[in-house]
């Protein structure tokens, strides 16, 4: 009976792949690394990187099953509460720049929804825009505030039906030459020269936006135990997973391959701003003349991303700020104030202090040229920021090991220590090194001073409370 219950490892795959995936992925992967040049980078980052990252995260969650699978918890556990603060903090502080970014993504997918281009929003004074994009972000801060979040349903909803979508995109692009022979396709060339990249100063600035799109499995992290056979169980389910996602990835800039020219992304600085911001709209927008559907597809994908967008504004504006103040460890060095609710519950001063500084970074980005500009410049952003969190796992993970006899997980990574250790360090400085060469922007130094400040902003702020609650106390 009990037997009856547990999860089967195929399931625990298809669970953290739509946890994991998606079809920003693929355009991201296909416009920074040159067209189908990025299948080399895509498998080099799943062999060395992604398997041993997922494998790891199993590890910490069957030897803390019991605290919650979060990063926090198990840094808690192997480091103690003054570093498990830290990396609350962390967690919530690449929020920041995640919830700027948000904003804009929604407005450009509700002007393809509406108006079916890219000029209508792309052509707009940046002004205009930042402006609107603060007052969805002012408005979503005060739902959070009210404590009503109507749209977290819709979270789900709307993650599921872009994974369905990214599916659908890859099987409909490979249909397509069969059911309309003249669509006017691409062939890719797959000879050996253009398959391998050049390893330059772009393609080692822009490996930060694999090491993101890779990142966050540690969210099944909770299943672990609930696997069956975990020791063999898990990692199976891991070694799928990576088989799906790289598949998925591979497939999925072969199709993009046959629709756009990467000679044509790379053209100039505007066009490369273009298809990032626009690319996987133009995407289902072709997909639909293919099928001669018009622009249905263009209009459920734009819905779809839409309500994802602002859905994942509203909860990441609410989500990470709880995790960090409702822990009882890292209240002990948040200031009092930060800790005031409302009487609908909610951290009133926490919610002003993400108003400062996502707000901040809206305006900030009025100076920008252009609308697409400003897209591509919070991707790269996010790029840089978001993975940091992920360093926690790594960290983690090593102090495990190191008291690999007090912890006893169920479930190794590794029998060796030395494998272990090699992995946790390996994993822990790609991610470090990636994240610090993606600050640099070739040619552009407002986005490169934007992608060294910003980390450095949040991580004093970090550091700052504990001092202001010492004296405090």
């Amino acid at each position: 009976m009990e037997n009856s219950k547990k999860i089967v490892w195929y399931n625990l795959a298809f669970m953290a792949f739509s946890t994991v995936w998606g079809f920003g992925n693929v355009l991201n992967g296909f416009v920074y690394f040159n067209g189908i040049q990025v299948i080399f980078s895509w498998i080099l980052m799943f062999a060395l990187y992604f398997v041993p990252y997922a494998l790891m995260v199993g590890e910490l969650g069957s030897a803390f099953k019991d605290s919650g699978g979060g990063v926090s918890s198990w840094i808690n556990e192997t480091m103690g509460p003054k570093i498990a603060y830290y990396a609350g903090w962390t967690y919530w502080a690449c929020h920041v720049t995640y919830i700027a970014s948000k904003g804009s993504g929604g407005l450009k997918a509700l002007s393809w929804a509406i108006f079916r281009n890219a000029e209508t929003y792309d052509t707009l004074p940046t002004l205009y825009v930042q402006l609107a994009t603060l007052a969805v972000f002012l408005f979503f801060c005060w739902v959070a505030s009210r404590g009503l979040n109507p749209l977290k349903k819709l979270t789900t909803l709307a993650g599921s039906s872009m994974f369905v979508m990214s599916i659908l995109y890859i099987v409909m692009m490979f249909a397509a030459p069969i059911i309309n022979p003249n669509g006017g396709y691409l062939t890719p060339d797959f000879s050996w020269d253009n398959i391998i990249p050049q390893f330059n100063v772009q393609y080692f600035t822009s490996l930060s936006i694999l090491v993101f799109a890779v990142g966050g499995c540690e969210k099944i992290s909770p299943y672990v135990n609930k696997v069956e056979n975990p020791s063999k169980g898990f990692p199976k389910g891991m070694i799928a997973l990576a088989v799906m996602v790289v598949v998925c990835a591979i497939l999925g800039t072969i199709a993009m391959g046959m629709m756009f020219d990467p000679t044509v992304i790379n053209g100039s600085t505007e066009s490369f701003n273009s298809y990032v911001s626009n690319g996987s709209y133009w995407a289902f927008q072709k997909l639909g003349e293919y099928y001669h559907v018009g622009d249905l597809l263009l209009i459920i994908y734009a819905l779809c991303n839409m309500i994802g967008q602002f859905s994942t504004l509203v909860l990441s504006i609410d989500a990470p700020l709880r995790m960090l103040l409702d822990n009882e460890q890292a209240r002990e060095f948040i200031p009092t104030k930060l800790l005031k609710q409302n009487k609908y519950g909610a951290y009133i001063n926490g919610i002003w202090m993400v108003i400062i500084l996502s707000g901040s970074i809206i305006l900030i980005q009025t100076f920008v040229p252009n609308a697409a500009a400003v897209l591509a410049q919070l991707n790269k952003l996010n790029s840089v920021t978001m993975p940091m969190r992920y360093l926690w796992v790594f960290a983690a993970y090593i102090a495990l090991r190191k008291g690999i006899e007090k912890f006893n997980p169920e479930y190794r990574f590794a029998k060796s220590q030395g494998v272990a250790y090699f992995f946790g360090f390996w994993c822990f400085i790609v991610t470090a090194a990636c994240c610090i060469l993606g600050m640099y922007v070739p040619g552009d130094i407002g986005s490169t001073l934007l992608n060294v400040i910003t980390p450095i902003v949040l991580t004093l702020l970090g550091i700052i409370l504990p001092i202001i609650k010492k004296y405090e106390k």
